[in-house]
């Protein structure tokens, strides 16, 4: 997300604090923080994928996704 929609999302936030919204503003807002969250989860889960733990051997193991119990 470029920085122009995340200064959009603040301009908004403080609009609304201050004054409120139009209708089409809070439709701008909503699409705009959905955006926002599905980035912020797409770089959580890529920084997490990453993720290595070094064992006391010097082993070096990648974190997975833990798999679900039945």
């Amino acid at each position: 997300m470029d920085q122009h929609k995340v200064d959009r999302i603040n301009f908004l936030a403080r609009k609304s604090k201050a004054e409120g919204l139009t209708e089409d503003e809070k439709a701008e807002q909503k699409l705009l923080r959905e955006e926002f969250i599905a980035s912020y989860r797409k770089n959580l889960e890529a920084q997490l994928n990453s993720l290595v733990i070094v064992d006391e051997k010097g082993n070096r193991i990648p974190v997975r996704k833990k798999e679900k119990h039945q």
